[in-house]
């Protein structure tokens, strides 16, 4: 799998570290109970398709960057520096 980081331009996947979903999650309140906080810890929605995900360019320039990836194919549709994908 290649993603194409836009300072460095495209790399192999081992040049980066995948850091999970990009996704914003719910908190749940300090006094939630058990049950609340261990879903928000350890359960995820696991559908095949495109997802969004974080990589951070660990093996090269450092940037964090959205990817927007097939998770069946593992076709990198987009790639976009995290600062900018804010805006």
């Amino acid at each position: 799998m290649r993603i194409s980081c836009p300072i460095c331009g495209e790399r192999d996947h081992r040049e980066f570290y995948y850091q999970g979903a990009a996704v914003m999650l719910s908190r749940p309140a300090p006094d939630a109970g058990e049950a609340a906080w261990d879903d928000y810890l350890y359960l995820r929605e696991n559908q095949p398709g495109d997802l969004e995900e974080l990589w951070s360019h660990d093996a090269g320039c450092g940037a964090w960057l959205k990817v927007l990836r097939n998770t069946v194919t593992h076709t990198v549709h987009s790639t976009e520096l995290v600062t900018e994908a804010r805006r």
